[in-house]
């Protein structure tokens, strides 16, 4: 086997393992707890996970051994087990992912603009429905791919388990349905969710930063007032202490010339001096405290939400160029764009789990459940 072989069956062999990893620790997260019942983004979570564990354990894996072994050694019959696995896989996470977005959605759009209420998708029996119907017509997409299948050696007797349809007209009018239904209807809802989710993320931080700046606008006009009543509580005490003075000057004349017993002006001056200085200071109160900024990125909601929008980035990039290597296959068949499409199929089973597990918090172990 060649050296690129090689780097190819290695890189395939690090996917396998980081997909294994991921969707065996996001299943393991979204297990109920001894109290707990289960919810509707724990039950998406182990539907997608479940359907990458097949794409890591029935496609990546065979796939990686025939690489290293340098030929198909594994049957017919395993050959078609390993094409019905992979669409699949394939069609039940796209369907997932979809319905993960519009989960998301509606539970950010409930908690940001209805009080956190409920929503439609709360119930897990509309969600059950969806999830059966999903992997009913991946079921039905993946029967042709169980039969229409052969083992044959290429060249240098080497054996490839490949796709014979029975004629060019079937392949290409199944390929074209299967396109449209099970891949290019579900990504364009998961981009229309993530855009949604976006809007909504972006009105609720101009409405934060509009409510912001009037508590702020609030806060200097009650402390220009403030400074004004101060100010003029300063200037009539100061008013009062002269006319008191005044008067305590009029009675120390008075006190000094009808009793000779009475202490000197200047000390009486100075006695009623610190008495004004130690009780006429006004206390002054200090400006009022700004109410603390609520942040645009608080609640789970919000970051769930952001990581759905993550996940629509990664399908973009690599679904999208999975169909357009499906369509290039149907218009001049090449083993090589197919062996490309496989990749990057794989590179989404293995990224999307550790995103939604960022999105959720359940990355990194917690010994409460």
């Amino acid at each position: 086997m060649d050296t690129m072989k090689v780097i190819e069956s290695i890189i395939r062999g690090l996917m396998f393992l980081a997909g294994i990893l991921g969707n065996s620790w996001l299943v393991i997260r979204s297990l109920p707890g001894h109290k707990t019942v289960i919810r509707t983004n724990e039950v998406l979570f182990i539907n997608l996970a479940f359907s990458n564990l097949i794409t890591n354990c029935l496609v990546d894996l065979p796939d990686t051994i025939a690489d290293f072994a340098g030929r198909w050694f594994l049957g017919e019959t395993f050959c078609g087990v390993f094409r019905f696995c992979a669409e699949l896989s394939e069609t039940s996470s796209i369907f997932t992912t979809f319905f993960i977005s519009v989960f998301w959605h509606q539970k950010l759009v409930g908690s940001l603009k209805r009080g956190g209420g409920a929503v439609r998708l709360d119930s897990l029996r509309p969600v059950g429905c969806l999830l059966a119907g999903s992997w009913t017509v991946a079921v039905i997409f993946s029967v042709p791919h169980f039969f229409f299948v052969v083992v044959e050696a290429g060249n240098e007797s080497k054996e490839d388990c490949l796709e014979v349809f029975p004629n060019p007209v079937a392949q290409q009018a199944y390929e074209i349905t299967y396109l449209t239904v099970a891949n290019a209807f579900p990504v364009a809802g998961i981009v229309f969710a993530s855009v949604q989710i976006v809007i909504t993320l972006l009105q609720n931080q101009r409405r934060i930063q509009s409510h912001n700046s009037d508590q702020t606008k609030e806060a200097s006009e009650e402390g220009s007032e403030s400074v004004e009543s101060r100010n003029e509580d300063t200037s009539v005490s100061a008013v009062s202490a002269s006319e008191d003075l005044k008067e305590s000057h009029v009675y120390t004349g008075a006190a000094a010339s009808s009793c000779p017993d009475a202490p000197p002006r200047s000390a009486l001056g100075r006695e009623t001096g610190s008495d004004r200085r130690a009780g006429a200071q006004p206390t002054l109160s200090g400006p009022s405290q700004m109410p603390s900024k609520p942040s645009p990125n608080s609640g789970p909601q919000v970051r769930a939400a952001k990581s759905v929008v993550a996940v629509a980035s990664v399908v973009l990039v690599c679904w999208l160029t999975h169909l357009l290597l499906r369509i290039t296959n149907n218009i001049h068949t090449s083993s090589i764009v197919l062996e490309v499409a496989s990749y990057i199929a794989a590179s989404y089973t293995c990224i999307i789990p550790y995103i939604f597990l960022h999105g959720v918090k359940k990355l990194s172990c917690s010994c409460k459940r």
